[in-house]
């Protein structure tokens, strides 16, 4: 990739060389052939499901709301596997792909000015995944800034087009919102293509004439039953804010990132205290609806429970804590600071006052609220703890995960299906993340044979995958042309086919467990760039592990595969440059410190010699500069963005 105008070098100040040829460790060629596997695997899917104008070979028509954030989550692995070192072409394919599927859902109707017209955060924040990872697949294109602030001004109350937001009362005013402002009024081609999957859903309410709310199904698919669903639905619960809105924090942290505007940072930190604020007023526990007036369950006779993707309907206390978790961990990302993730603590910790136990002895706790109390106890999610701990290091943080039974194997390292759980630990596999248990345990001092193991897992799901594409529901000829197939979820194909999967890669090099599925940003340690090549990822042929990581320092291993060239790597601190590397001190094989060079910089320089390796120790200083999605390269000062008409 050649230095592009808006690219200058910039000189780093530290640099270390690794001058000895050795023999690469397992786990570094393993590295290195995962992602050849993934670069031909990319290829291969795109050539198979896409034109070469970028749009996807699918059907001509798709009427429904829901359904632009899957063609997104199909295909926007490629851009974060650009930014973790895939092949260049990587960055172009991606991009036209983005335009592509930005394009066609235009055409269908749901997209407008390249934003989804109105839809919710949990779905929004799982599409727009892909364009946070183009951020990361830099440099930045004058395309991607222009429309990082076109979108976020949409959630700030500077879109006279998409007005969602209200600034005086701090709140969106729908759960359904987007480029063409809130949706108050569902209409019912906005659920078509979905009712037959709702049929096995539990109802919205527990008043729907002619549902058996016990019985946990409600009939969306009876013309009857889904004329009440949308005038109840349309009275009590598309009008106000919600808490799943909080995931629109990461559209307005990739603006902030985009653009160094401090107007983006401040709405993030404001829009989290709102909330906060409505939690301490409903009695330390956040309520999951608030009318237009802010007033708690003022559509829904006062209950604070029953909003959309609230406690009730469908999911329960995971579409509440992770966008929950999502906005505090930008909240620290933008400010530096720790106190931000109070909200999300404070419900953790809430939710776990309410355990119990089971009949058979397992400590559950509540993920549902209905009109007679809390419901559907089951096993607390290790996970958010987890995402609080790796921005935290704190030891309040690592008691919250501890204190959760291990009631099943968290060393069990597994390779995710398609269904939503592993069959195995009834883990979540949303966007095949299903590791984070056993790389915590990895980055606490156990399971040392835990590389090998991700990155044997990481190959046989690339193999599955491979073999799907291959079968015959892999052929778009093939695909039915229901909206609900009985074998798969048309509108979903795409996820379910993609074999550009890399939690591995992710965990071990940049030394965090994979985003939230549902809209949280790509947190870690550390970020690469190819000294050599001036662009982002690691250079080729080389390898990176982190080992160890601590509130203050962090353990780097790097390797030169290659017994013939050399290659400079440039360490960040941080995926968005937010830490500072302090020190680095060489280790040898047995955790001897040899030479140790002062940095102060969020970038070292490493020079790896054919058939190199070296150990670091990096004293860091976290959360002390501002994220960005610039590189060691980018220049700061960036050509204005472009201005319409004002008639």
């Amino acid at each position: 990739m050649s230095l592009s105008p808006l690219q200058l070098p910039l000189p780093l100040q530290t640099s270390l060389k690794a001058t000895s040829r050795g023999t690469a460790p397992g786990w570094a060629v393993k590295q290195r052939q995962l992602f050849d596997l993934l670069n031909e695997s990319a290829k291969r899917f795109i050539a198979k499901y896409t034109r070469p104008d970028g749009t996807l070979i699918w059907r001509n028509d798709w009427p429904g709301m829901d359904g632009s954030d899957d063609p997104y989550e199909g295909f926007m692995n490629l851009a974060l596997l650009h930014a973790l070192g895939g092949d260049d072409f990587l960055h172009e394919a991606s991009r036209r792909i983005w335009e592509g599927i930005t394009f066609q859902w235009t055409e269908y109707g749901q997209i407008h000015r390249e934003f989804d017209a109105y839809y919710d955060w949990m779905h929004h924040g799982e599409g727009y995944l892909y364009f946070y990872f183009l951020g990361l697949s830099g440099p930045a294109l004058l395309k991607d800034r222009q429309r990082a602030v076109r979108f976020a001004n949409m959630y700030t109350g500077d879109d006279a087009e998409a007005p969602n937001y209200d600034k005086e009362k701090k709140l969106i005013r729908s759960p359904l919102n987007g480029s063409k402002g809130p949706r108050f009024i569902a209409s019912a081609e906005d659920w078509s293509t979905h009712r037959g999957i709702l049929d096995n859903y539990l109802a919205p309410y527990e008043d729907i004439p002619g549902v058996d709310f016990a019985s946990r199904k409600c009939k969306w698919s009876d013309d009857t039953i889904y004329a009440h669903l949308l005038s109840m639905m349309n009275e009590r619960m598309n009008r106000g804010d919600v808490p799943l809105n909080l995931n629109a924090t990461g559209l307005v942290a990739n603006a902030f990132m985009h653009t160094a505007d401090d107007k983006y940072k401040q709405w993030v930190v404001d829009y989290l205290a709102a909330w906060s604020e409505r939690a301490a007023r409903n009695g330390g526990l956040i309520p999951d609806n608030v009318g237009l007036n802010d007033e708690i369950g003022e559509y829904n006779d006062g209950k604070w429970w029953g909003g959309y993707y609230g406690y009730r309907w469908p999911h329960g206390f995971m579409t509440v804590i992770e966008p929950i978790t999502n906005a505090t961990m930008n909240a620290v990302l933008l400010t530096g600071d720790m106190e931000q993730l109070g909200l999300a603590r404070r419900q953790i910790d809430l939710n776990w006052s309410l355990r119990k136990q089971s009949e058979d002895g397992r400590t559950v706790v509540p993920y549902k609220h209905f009109d007679a109390g809390w419901a559907d106890f089951r096993e607390a999610s290790v996970r958010y703890p987890i995402y609080l701990w790796t921005v935290s290091m704190a030891a309040e943080d690592l008691e919250r995960i501890n204190r959760i039974p291990k009631s099943y194997n968290w060393d069990e390292v597994v390779i995710p299906n398609v269904s939503g759980k592993d069959a195995l630990t009834g883990r979540d596999t949303k966007h095949f993340i299903s590791n984070t248990e056993p790389w915590f345990r990895y980055m606490n001092g156990e399971l040392p044979d835990y590389p090998d193991r991700i990155l044997d897992a990481n190959f046989k799901l690339i193999t599955k995958q491979l073999d799907r594409m291959d079968s015959p529901m892999g052929d778009p000829a093939q695909w039915s042309s229901s909206y609900n197939d009985d074998d798969f979820s048309s509108i979903h194909i795409w996820q379910e086919l993609c074999p550009v999967y890399m939690e591995s890669l992710v965990q071990l090099t940049l030394g965090g467990p994979m985003h939230i599925s549902h809209g949280g940003f790509q947190h870690g340690r550390f970020r690469y760039f190819d000294g050599d090549r001036k662009r982002v990822g690691l250079p080729l042929d080389t390898a990176a592990l982190v080992e160890q990581l601590s509130d203050d320092s962090a353990t780097l291993h790097l390797v030169n595969t290659s017994m013939f060239e050399s290659h400079t790597v440039v360490i960040q601190g941080g995926t968005f440059g937010e830490h500072d590397i302090i020190s680095a001190t060489v280790l040898d094989t047995e955790d001897q410190a040899g030479q140790t060079v002062q940095v102060n910089s969020k970038w070292l320089q490493v020079e790896l010699l054919p058939g190199a390796a070296i150990r670091l120790s990096l004293m860091m200083s976290r959360y002390v500069n501002e994220p960005t999605y610039d590189g060691p390269w980018s220049r700061k000062s960036v050509e204005p963005l472009l201005t319409g008409r004002t008639e």
